[in-house]
């Protein structure tokens, strides 16, 4: 759902090499960003505007576009809750007029006074180059003006047991506006979130309709789903679906396990941040004019870039132009990079003959393992052992476990391998399920039963993740959300388990044993002790793509996407058990990280 705001879409409007000032000029069109533009990189925001035809027909990330239909159902089902609890205060945008119409309508309900206005969209600022607008316009019916909502897909704060602090976020009741220190809240920080709502204040003081509370709200991903740690008041209604079915549409908040929970608005003061978006939006609608150069530099983003390995007009792609250019984001992306370039280091090479101490402000962990992970991109080494012995726990009977799930919507599969066989614990009934609690409870049960008999026989036991991060939280939350049915353990047993030594991550063992110059994904890690997927296309951001065919989300189940979730998901930990292997074989053999391995000596002394 785009909900006619201009924030969701392509981060440039219009934006070419010939845009100065915002004003057309040889008949160029007029540069705009949205908000959008203001995290991120600026390369890329370059390249979209000077380039915009290079990227015609290129096929959406499916793991952009999976996050895209999900931000878009949770907005709906934000919309649909709280228009039903008060929908004569409401006055709703129609998405599908165009943007000059939407502006209009917008300003007619501010200058009507509307209290609360969805889908809103700003007029476009020529001079300025601002394009944008709000889930929601809030009226201050104190002070006059309007206050923007913005209404995202992710985490902006977590529960927390009330305690004295130095600092309460302010958080309101969606459904009466009512700020208040909260001591129930930890706030997350989300700049994207913060940086969009000063551009909507700039933009509604343009028009003489901010409020001069100076604040802004959000509401994050918890609205409508389960708290871990939901208040006493609380009382059960029904899960959202996915798909769009089945909503309900309370006239008060409610809230329970796996119900429709509407989250409190965290509230943000847009003082302290309004300087900063200041210089932050001159320099991208300077970059989107052509009025400043930019270079690549590797950041997260660059992942799912079309620019990554796809050049403009006889330029290398950025990937390309890293590499003959040996930059130093290859190796320390993001700010670490920044930190570096502050100190004159521009290149790999530059990095690996750095001699003497780190620089003060560097907060990235060890800078001899950045200077070593230099010497060892040089070399052409994937991995350096930080000790002469590669360690990593083993046992009698070895359990290697890992999940699919889709989105926030549940785990569908836990995959595991004892002894060579493969067995997986699965519903295939689309999420979200009460099925799901099933095969939870089938594959925990089983989990135990093999850890009970081993100790039984007086053997040893351990189970084997990959970055437990998301097992973790799928085994808590699947314990709260199945509680009380058969064979699902109590949130008690499962922290037993996760926090004790038969619960092993080998994400942390990679981390504690090497330096990875090319990072230290299972994809990246298990290659180099001789491991390959039979899927090349194999990955989380795919894996939703055929799950959404195998349940039959969009058209008839596809059978043949479930047998390809199922072979990638053995292929996973399979290659944790190889990986683990070679780290710690039983029996000592060439083929292992000891002897294949150079170490941390092998690249201390300056130079390759």
């Amino acid at each position: 759902m785009n909900s006619g705001i201009g924030d969701h879409g392509g981060r440039v409007n219009g934006g070419t090499a010939d845009t100065v000032g915002g004003r057309q000029v040889d008949g160029g069109p007029v540069a705009y960003i949205d908000a959008r533009a203001l995290i991120g990189c600026r390369h890329r925001l370059h390249l979209d505007a000077t380039h915009p035809q290079l990227l015609t027909g290129v096929v959406e990330d499916a793991g952009v576009r999976q996050r895209r239909e999900a931000a878009g159902e949770h907005r709906r089902r934000v919309r649909d809750a709280l228009i039903a609890a008060d929908p004569q205060s409401w006055i709703v945008i129609d998405p599908v007029l165009r943007a000059g119409e939407r502006a209009e309508q917008t300003l007619r309900a501010c200058v009507a006074g509307t209290h609360h206005i969805w889908g809103a969209l700003l007029p476009q600022e020529p001079e300025t180059g601002r394009r944008g607008g709000a889930e929601i316009l809030l009226r201050d019916r104190d002070r006059g003006g309007y206050i923007p909502i913005i209404v995202v897909n992710h985490k902006v704060s977590d529960p927390r047991k009330p305690e004295p602090a130095d600092f309460h976020p302010t958080t309101s009741d969606p459904y009466h506006w009512d700020p208040q220190p909260d001591p129930h809240h930890k706030l997350r920080q989300q700049p994207r979130d913060t940086q969009r709502l000063a551009h909507l204040y700039r933009m509604l003081q343009r028009h003489g309709l901010a409020s001069p509370a100076l604040v802004g709200g959000v509401i994050g991903y918890q609205f409508g789903r389960a708290e871990e740690a939901p208040r006493p008041e609380s009382s059960p209604s029904e899960r959202p679906n996915p798909r769009g079915h089945g909503r309900r549409r309370p006239s008060r908040p409610v809230v329970g396990v796996g119900r429709y929970d509407p989250d409190r608005i965290l509230v943000h003061d847009l003082g302290p941040v309004l300087a900063d978006y200041d210089l932050r939006y001159a320099d991208r609608i300077a970059v989107v004019r052509n009025e400043l150069p930019t270079t690549p530099s590797k950041v997260p983003e660059c992942r799912q870039c079309p620019w990554w390995q796809r050049g403009a007009e006889g330029a290398p792609s950025c990937e390309g132009w890293l590499v003959d250019h040996h930059d130093v984001s290859l190796v320390a992306p993001g700010s670490r990079a920044d930190v570096l370039r502050g100190h004159g280091v521009h290149t790999i090479d530059d990095l690996a003959a750095w001699a003497g101490d780190g620089p003060d402000d560097w907060q990235h962990g060890p800078f001899e393992e950045a200077v070593v992970t230099a010497r060892a991109w040089l070399a052409g080494a994937p991995l350096v052992r930080r000790a002469d012995r590669v360690w990593v726990r083993r046992a009698d009977v070895e359990v290697d476990v890992d999940l699919e799930s889709y989105q926030e919507f549940g785990a569908y599969l836990w995959g595991t391998l004892l002894d060579g066989v493969y067995r997986p614990f699965v519903t295939w009934d689309p999420l979200p399920t009460e099925d799901e609690g099933r095969s939870f409870a089938e594959f925990w049960t089983w989990l135990m039963t093999v850890r009970a008999e081993a100790v039984a026989a007086g053997k040893t036991f351990a189970a084997y993740c990959y970055s437990r991060t998301a097992e973790d939280k799928w085994l808590y939350e699947s314990a709260r959300r199945f509680a009380g049915r058969p064979g699902v353990p109590t949130v008690e047993q499962v922290r037993a388990f996760v926090d004790g030594p038969q619960w092993v991550d080998m994400f942390q063992a990679v981390s504690e044993q090497f330096i990875c110059p090319n990072g230290k994904g299972l994809k990246k890690i298990a290659p180099v002790a001789g491991f390959s997927w039979r899927d090349p296309e194999a990955g989380g951001e795919a894996s939703m793509s055929w799950y959404r065919k195998a349940v039959g989300y969009d058209a008839e189940p596809d059978l043949s996407q479930r047998t390809r979730l199922f072979e990638y998901n053995e292929d996973d930990v399979r290659a944790t058990m190889v990986l683990r292997e070679w780290m710690n074989p039983r029996v000592p053999a060439e083929h292992s990280a000891d002897r294949e391995v150079p170490g941390l000596a092998d690249f201390r002394a300056a130079g390759v």
